[in-house]
């Protein structure tokens, strides 16, 4: 039987030779993501199903990682991190990162393939709807509520219905002004934030190996602003590498077959691809970045799971260098490792540090998710009233990252550095 590369995970997932969309099966997890936000409700859900001293499931399968609310003095947030430590401690959990300590590592999604946590054709559920990402190197991985991963946290398993398949046949040489995020916005544009609902998105094609891991990792990690179950990439050699640099633990990898029956088929060619942006207030308000000149900013945002990446600040880096900021411009790294790269990365014998801050930047904030969701009042970069934003985050819903008045642009580190020295969103081939 023909199957597609989430169905062969989860077939293998559920100890079946074979799966069909539509088919619920209980499904072995291999990894449960878990943060500050969600891990609190989770942990109770475990508590009072299982038993106050019940144990997880896998100590080694199950990976905290702080991240949303913690540079802030809130003392709610305090709290739910300190519910964490003191689980983590009780649980002997090896695989926590809490703030304020060397261990600490940022935000999660970026953070869990870094610490070698993502392997190709393993089962990875999260309490976050960007888990999504980890599909890039070849896993299936899903965000899932506090309920379920109660569950999950006690038992190993969990009910998964298999999801029909939406494949994205990807082709031509990608041109160095298009980065991963402009593959995803225009695909979510075309879509629309309910296109694949409950569907995988499988990314295919010779296209695929244009793309760098992190590229890969910015598509599948906004494969759910178009309502996608998963988002995934076949592991090619390149992912395979990556997962090796970073784990001695085994995996075995899987492919799809090619000509499995699917939903539906679109291609692209990246050739073709201009820089975009998602205009407010929705992920698949697709425009051309060059039709949008006439949009006055107030605030450029670097940043986030999405792009706050190291090839992401290497990006907005090769805007900026000897340039000046006209507006104000945020850069938040998105793991400990991101920002020691700013700090030892160079262009022209300068490092990128140096580069944002004879640029005008606001000066580098500590990692972690910050005004990606806007976040307590004294979250970094938090909008106000009116504040017309460029970022490279994930969402511009209304609210997303601080005022409900402020309009967000949604776009690449490229034109968004290009857009941060103009004060306009601006294409940037101009500074190319």
């Amino acid at each position: 039987m023909k199957m597609t590369l989430t169905e062969k995970i989860l077939a293998r997932a559920a100890g079946k030779e074979s799966v069909t969309p539509g088919e619920n099966v209980w499904a072995k997890i291999d990894v449960l993501l878990t943060h500050d936000v969600c891990g609190p409700g989770t942990i109770g859900i475990f508590k009072r199903e299982f038993g106050q001293d019940a144990k997880v499931f896998d100590r080694e399968g199950v990976v905290i990682i702080p991240d949303h609310y913690i540079h802030t003095r809130d003392e709610k947030a305090h709290r739910n991190v300190a519910t964490l430590v003191d689980f983590a401690k009780e649980q002997d959990l090896p695989y926590f990162y809490p703030p304020w300590t060397k261990d600490y590592c940022g935000v999660c999604h970026v953070g869990l393939p870094e610490k070698g946590h993502v392997r190709p054709g393993e089962t990875i559920v999260g309490t976050d709807s960007h888990t999504c990402t980890h599909g890039a190197l070849g896993a299936f991985s899903t965000g899932i509520g506090n309920t379920d991963a109660g569950f999950v946290m006690g038992t190993g398993k969990m009910l998964v219905k298999i999801p029909e398949t939406i494949r994205i046949v990807l082709k031509g040489k990608k041109p160095d002004y298009i980065s991963g995020k402009d593959v995803i916005l225009r695909v979510i544009g075309d879509l629309g934030t309910g296109g694949a609902t409950y569907c995988a998105l499988e990314f295919t094609g010779p296209g695929c190996a244009e793309l760098s891991i992190e590229d890969r990792m910015t598509i599948c990690n906004m494969a759910v602003e178009a309502g996608a179950k998963n988002g995934i990439f076949e592991p090619d050699e390149a992912a395979i590498e990556y997962v090796r640099a970073r784990t001695s633990k085994p995996f075995d990898p899987l492919c799809g077959d090619p000509d499995a029956p699917v939903k539906a088929q679109y291609e692209y060619d990246l050739s073709q691809l201009v820089p975009c942006v998602a205009k407010p207030h929705c992920p698949d308000n697709y425009a051309p970045a060059a039709d949008c000149g006439d949009v006055k900013l107030d605030r450029a945002y670097i940043g986030s799971c999405t792009g706050g990446k190291i090839e992401d600040f290497g990006m907005a880096a090769r805007i900026l260098n000897g340039r000046k900021v006209s507006i104000d411009t945020f850069l938040v790294p998105a793991t400990t490792d991101v920002a020691d790269a700013l700090r030892t990365s160079t262009i022209d014998g300068k490092t990128w540090e140096r580069i944002f801050a004879e640029a005008g930047c606001i000066p580098v904030a500590a990692p972690g998710c910050a005004a990606c969701l806007g976040g307590p009042v004294d979250t970094f970069g938090r909008t106000h009233a009116n504040e017309v934003v460029i970022s490279t985050t994930n969402r511009n819903f209304i609210g997303r990252m601080g005022s409900k008045t402020a309009p967000i642009y949604l776009a690449s580190p490229l034109t968004t550095a290009a857009s941060a020295i103009t004060g306009f969103i601006t294409d940037p081939r101009k500074f190319m």
